[in-house]
């Protein structure tokens, strides 16, 4: 678990720092700051075009050559970012580093839940999103702060650092998982048929879109609305990174004991967390508190929705785990333009936790009527 967790806390490291080092990545790259933003989207788009391509292409290979191939790939990628030369060759590595994400936690989750002790299931696949999760406490700051004093490649250096060490850990740790099944491209292509794993991919579409709606201008929110002084963001932001580590725990146990009302406790909470929010932020004290719930309501529902699918999925699990990363994804950058469209429009920076708040009731909605199909279609 730890091995696989090492994965998971190389990629968000590498996923989360670029926004840290924006001014430097522009300045080193002779670009404007929102020209040098598109590295971001360049990454998110490798996921999200990753994620279905690799999980389908290489459904017959044994899961634990496949993991240790996709974190080759990984390491090369942002081996790549840091030789890249200029601003075009950046955007290619950075795509390149993006295409194993998705299909690394899809397939670190289903060898959690396979190595799992009964029972355990979803506290497994939780301990694999952990290292996601404490890259946010630990990895970006230290990447930043690295890439800040020696040079925004350097940071990029680091992950790949991590990406051999990972590898290295896989190769050693991971048992040669014979017992776990192999499919086809065909089959793990089925999983696009089945409605059930697209509304659960919606579900995680809209909700975690309301939680990257606020979190996205979470610094400027905290220093304009909240009154708090530059210094106390990166603590805010560590915050929301505990906050995301005990969600973590919070959703694999819910998701052991009771998947579904788990979801909706989870999905629930968001919702009133963000609305409350659009008050609490107004008094520096409430809002750095909420702002850790907001990050613990978030990342409880991982453990559940990655659960869920594997479930709904039946012989096609590779492509549903992979797939929950793309779309969340998505609701990255669908959080982050709904976010900045209800700021544009003059609302000000405390709307985006009312419109996060809404999605998340959208979300809600889609979960419930997931619920009522599933019901339906077993009578």
């Amino acid at each position: 678990m730890l091995a696989l967790a090492l994965g998971g806390f190389g990629i968000g490291t590498t996923e989360f720092v670029a926004m840290g080092l924006l001014p430097e990545m522009a300045s080193g790259l002779g670009v404007s700051e929102p020209i040098a933003g598109h590295v971001i989207s360049a990454y998110a788009l490798g996921v999200v075009v990753g994620a279905p391509l690799i999980a389908a292409l290489t459904a017959r290979v044994p899961r634990r050559t496949l993991l240790i191939a996709l974190m080759v790939a990984f390491t090369v990628g942002n081996a790549a970012s840091v030789f890249a030369p200029s601003y075009t060759t950046l955007m290619m590595a950075r795509f390149v580093a993006g295409l194993p994400h998705g299909a690394y936690f899809g397939v670190a989750a289903l060898v959690a839940a396979h190595l799992a002790e009964p029972g355990k299931r979803a506290k497994a696949v939780a301990m694999v999103m952990m290292g996601l999760s404490v890259a946010n406490v630990i990895g970006v700051p230290v990447a930043a702060w690295i890439g800040q004093a020696l040079g925004w490649r350097s940071a990029f250096a680091l992950v790949a650092v991590i990406g051999v060490a990972t590898v290295a850990s896989l190769f050693v740790w991971i048992p040669r998982l014979d017992g776990m099944p192999v499919t086809n491209p065909i089959t793990e292509l089925g999983a696009l048929g089945r409605v059930q794993v697209w509304m659960t991919l919606i579900v995680g579409m809209v909700g975690f879109g309301g939680m990257f709606a606020v979190y996205t201008y979470v610094s400027t929110t905290l220093t304009d609305v909240s009154g708090l002084g530059a210094s106390f963001v990166p603590l805010a932001l560590m915050l929301y990174g505990l906050g995301m580590v005990a969600g973590n725990f919070v959703g694999g146990y819910l998701a052991d004991r009771a998947l579904m009302k788990g979801l909706f406790l989870s999905m629930g909470s968001l919702v009133v967390i963000l609305a409350v929010f659009v008050i609490a932020v107004r008094n520096p004290y409430t809002a750095l508190v909420f702002v850790f719930l907001i990050g613990l309501a978030g990342s409880s529902m991982v453990p559940g929705l990655q659960t869920r699918l594997m479930d709904v999925a039946e012989d096609a699990q590779t492509l549903a785990a992979s797939l929950n990363h793309a779309a969340l994804n998505i609701a990255n950058a669908f959080g982050a333009w709904i976010g900045g469209v209800v700021i544009a429009a003059g609302y000000g920076y405390t709307a985006p936790a009312a419109v996060g708040s809404l999605l998340a009731v959208a979300g809600l909605v889609v979960l419930a009527a997931a619920v009522i199909l599933q019901r339906r279609a077993v009578r």
